[in-house]
């Protein structure tokens, strides 16, 4: 009898374990069908024409003596416009007192030297900040684009041995059209 007793508790409990199992089972659920949803979005972007100076060097006469003869120099410096944007680049007089377009200064204390800057490498159209007079103009490729700057310091009186520096500014006109 025991031993009936032994198999009925054994049964018993793998029913009940089996019904545990079913029931758990059946809190969890069939699983989910996965599904696609598509749609779709706007992006959109809005390009303003605008203009701006990327780079700059610095026009370097170097190291002179007696300013007897031309001592001529270059320098390059990058504009990027919207594709197709007119543009006009001008240069200032500089933050020298006394300094102007056609002739502008570099200064250490009291002392200046005397320098000219041009659009072309002849160095005979003097590069100055009037729109359609002294400007230089270009239209926009949407990329860097690379300008020249010619200087030139003509012969004039030597001042004493110093180191002698000015900043310099570009302005850039463009039209928005």
């Amino acid at each position: 009898m025991q031993q009936y007793e032994s198999r009925t508790n054994t049964v018993r409990r793998r029913a009940l374990a089996l019904g545990i199992a079913l029931a758990v089972l059946g809190l969890i659920g069939p699983p989910a069908a996965a599904s696609t949803a598509t749609g779709t979005f706007t992006a959109t972007i809005t390009i303003q024409a605008s203009c701006q100076v990327i780079s700059t060097n610095t026009l370097s006469f170097g190291t002179q003596g007696i300013l007897t003869a031309n001592t001529d120099a270059l320098a390059t410096f990058a504009v990027q416009c919207t594709n197709t944007t007119p543009y006009n680049v001008g240069l200032d007089a500089g933050t020298t007192a006394g300094g102007t377009i056609a002739t502008r200064l570099l200064t250490s204390g009291s002392a200046t030297v005397s320098y000219k800057m041009y659009s072309n490498a002849a160095r005979t159209t003097n590069w100055g900040n009037t729109v359609g007079t002294d400007t230089l103009s270009g239209t926009g490729s949407g990329s860097a684009q690379s300008l020249t700057v010619y200087g030139r310091v003509p012969v004039q009186a030597t001042p004493a041995a110093a180191m002698i520096f000015c900043r310099r500014s570009a302005g850039m006109v463009f039209d928005p059209a």
